[in-house]
């Protein structure tokens, strides 16, 4: 599929638009499904690669206002524009949110526990919405790809990526964990792509300045939004959460921390029989070995009650 051409012209067009010289646009790290330029100081432009990505920038339309409305913090958009009618690409403005994405901050910083409790809160707010609240956005879809782990398992032992001990420790681990599931997990609006990448953080603060990239949301469990970052996040992250949503941690069944290691322990096995490498992407998942390596290093790390006796 040919990419959208974003030529010279085009650029100076839609800054144009916005009242900025065309010596003003700037290229910006691209990321898998936009190019990213940043239009004078306080604008940012996303134009799509090619027509596959345009539903995503639709959706994204749809979905940061309402985020807004719910008072996450993520960009505004200016702009939105996908009939071509002006400029030759379908293409969104959004307001800038200042900082360093999380996977580019170097040296990390020293609160990291802080960073991802704020980043708890946003998801506390931003799961407040549900179907029932905001019925009616456009191209968000309903998560509907379940994964059965014990099939999953069985698949791995029967191609050769796992051993038959090996098979029967995880099938007894899927079976633990299990019990800790509820049986009908709220369905809510989440971002779908949390990860390091699409935070943007103030190096010298700590402080989260916003979420984002909504190309991936969707109705799903809300523990889906913990499950693209590296578990030793997580627990600050569900600390936030906690606070912000009004829930105590748990003293019985650890049902949070089970939903979220249910899902990296799932997407951990299932990128064993893709070991393709894919040098350049940015996302700590890229290659096939991390999350099984994040898991190793989380559980050996001696993380805090209850995980460990998820384990």
């Amino acid at each position: 599929m040919s990419e959208y051409k974003m030529s010279d012209g085009t650029l100076a067009a839609i800054a144009g638009r916005h009242g900025v010289a065309a010596e003003q646009v700037r290229p910006l790290p691209a990321g898998v499904a936009n190019h990213v330029f940043l239009l004078g100081d306080d604008l940012v432009l996303r134009v799509p690669r090619t027509e596959r990505f345009l539903t995503d920038l639709v959706k994204e339309a749809a979905v940061i206002p309402v985020a807004l409305r719910a008072g996450v913090r993520t960009p505004e958009v200016v702009t939105f524009d996908d009939t071509c009618s002006v400029v030759d690409v379908p293409y969104m403005v959004l307001t800038r949110t200042r900082g360093v994405d999380l996977a580019r901050l170097e040296p990390p910083t020293t609160d990291m526990e802080h960073l991802f409790r704020q980043v708890g809160r946003e998801l506390g707010k931003l799961h407040r919405l549900s179907p029932s609240t905001v019925p009616a956005l456009v191209g968000v879809p309903v998560e509907n790809d379940v994964v059965d782990p014990w099939a999953l398992t069985d698949r791995l032992l029967e191609g050769g990526w796992i051993d038959a001990e090996a098979a029967r420790w995880l099938t007894g681990w899927f079976d633990r964990l299990s019990a800790c599931l509820p049986t009908s997990p709220p369905m809510v609006l989440v971002h779908g792509d949390i990860a390091p990448q699409n935070l943007l953080v103030s190096p010298r603060t700590a402080r989260l300045n916003g979420i984002v990239d909504w190309g991936d949301a969707e109705w799903a469990d809300p523990a889906v939004d913990f499950a693209k970052m590296p578990l030793t996040g997580v627990p600050a992250m569900l600390d936030g959460y906690r606070w912000e949503t009004g829930q105590e941690t748990s003293t019985g069944t650890p049902t949070w921390e089970a939903r979220v290691l249910w899902f990296h322990l799932i997407w951990a096995l299932g990128r064993l029989p893709d070991p393709v490498p894919r040098p350049g992407e940015r996302h700590w998942t890229a290659p096939a070995a991390s999350r099984l390596l994040g898991l190793l290093r989380f559980f050996a790390s001696g993380p805090p009650a209850p995980w460990a006796d998820l384990s």
